[in-house]
């Protein structure tokens, strides 16, 4: 008979279970021939280099985020008691904010800074919108949405300016993605499976969409078909637990978050085209990651314009 306790014995049986499957997760990983630096945004806003060091962070939780070209890092804040609409900042590495946006409704869900130094932003609320902001906080763009207002929360995400000049805004509760001009004209959209978190448009046309609850990326072509899926039958271990940031690499693969992830759950993956795992994050000790920003690949930054 073992002499332990009950609850110890209890406790230390629990404990090997957790040690199991974690070794037995651990075993499913990819080799690590890969490493990336990102800036995560999230419940905690931070860089991490390849090595795994956390290298800058700030100190309030975000939605969307970008390291600019001067080093800066532009970022949609989350609500509090000091954005209580949300707001968008750009800081420093030291910490200095040099641009400050606070938002006039519920939310700001998403943030892009332009090639004319204007800031592009959502606003969630009863007059879901997005404007176009100057380096002085003065809105010149404004553009009404077509979106549900029964749930602020879930109105829009990672709104982005496409090179012809039109928006391409995913729009969760009303599972839709939909392409507008400044004039708020609605001129393409696709019907999504789930709720639309993320959405990119590809040099070639296609369009890239995470999708948040539903475990599922998709690609879909200039008709909205569907010519590219991921989801957890095609990887081991299913490390996808809630798919909303994605970002496609130059070379072609993609990197999906794993928001609701704990512990040391998988919190970001890269797969090939051909769908083979070849990169994971694990990190017990920060939440899971909203949406991201990947900046390296073995120590080599990404070139040409984040396609996230």
């Amino acid at each position: 008979m073992d002499p332990r306790p009950h609850g110890f014995r209890l406790a230390a049986s629990a404990f090997a279970v957790l040690a199991f499957g974690l070794a037995e997760a651990r075993a499913q990983d990819p080799p690590a021939t890969i490493t990336h630096a990102f800036l995560a945004t999230g419940g905690e806003t931070y860089i991490r280099d390849g090595a795994g060091a956390i290298t800058w962070r700030f100190p309030q939780g975000s939605r969307d985020g970008w390291v600019l070209p001067s080093g800066n890092v532009l970022l949609a804040v989350s609500k509090n008691s000091s954005y209580p609409g949300g707001g968008v900042v750009e800081v420093t590495r030291e910490g200095k904010i040099v641009f400050e946006y606070k938002g006039s409704q519920s939310e700001v869900n998403t943030a892009q800074k332009l090639a004319d130094g204007r800031i592009l932003l959502t606003e969630a609320g009863d007059r879901p919108r997005l404007v176009e902001v100057d380096m002085q906080g003065k809105i010149v763009v404004e553009v009404p949405l077509q979106a549900q207002t029964k749930d602020h929360h879930l109105q829009t995400r990672m709104t982005r300016k496409l090179a012809n000049g039109n928006y391409l805004v995913p729009q969760l509760l009303d599972r839709v993605v939909r392409e507008y001009t400044p004039s708020g004209a609605v001129v393409w959209e696709v019907k999504t499976p789930h709720m639309p978190f993320t959405a990119i448009r590809l040099p070639d046309g296609h369009t890239l969409i995470g999708c948040t609850l539903g475990n599922l990326v998709i690609e879909v072509d200039s008709e909205g078909k569907t010519v590219w899926q991921l989801t957890n039958d095609d990887l081991p271990g299913a490390p996808i637990n809630d798919a909303c940031g994605v970002q496609r690499l130059p070379n072609g693969n993609t990197v999906v978050t794993s928001h609701h992830a704990k512990g040391n759950e998988v919190k970001l993956l890269e797969v090939t085209p051909a769908k083979k795992l070849v990169w994971v994050h694990r990190d017990p000790k920060t939440p899971g990651i909203h949406h991201f920003q990947i900046l390296d690949t073995n120590g080599k930054p990404i070139e040409g314009p984040p396609l996230r």
